[in-house]
């Protein structure tokens, strides 16, 4: 009688193919991903009976450090520069920081993801 319980050295063989085969889809996904971003971004569409491929643009608000010290000083700039935006704004909102001169030193950034819309809904 044989058993079917596969032995260790058979699930790191299983495991060890599946992640290789993940990897290689993974870097050929993000390689499609990388033409079609810029196909996409210079005004061509590509669509299939399944899908619609649009880019999708996200925007975060960064406060470069060096304009935020000249502006606010070094107190402040340390007590935001290992913290996120959300830290200067609340400091803005409680009056520590001037409003209107906090916006003004924002940086937007952009970053593009490749979508793929359903087209049967």
């Amino acid at each position: 009688m044989t058993s079917d319980v596969p032995t260790l050295s058979d699930l790191l063989e299983r495991y060890a193919m599946l992640r290789d085969t993940i990897q290689g889809l993974e870097a050929e996904r993000d390689e499609l991903g990388a033409q079609l971003k810029a196909a996409l971004g210079s005004g061509e569409h590509a669509e299939t009976d399944l899908y619609r491929a649009v880019l999708k643009v996200s925007r975060r608000i960064e406060y470069p450090l060096d304009r935020f010290r000249e502006v606010f000083g070094d107190a402040a700039a340390l007590e935001v520069a290992t913290v996120d935006r959300k830290k200067a704004e609340a400091l803005a909102q409680a009056g520590d920081l001037d409003g209107d001169r906090l916006r003004d030193l924002a940086v937007v950034k952009e970053t593009q993801a490749l979508v793929l819309q359903s087209k049967t809904r």
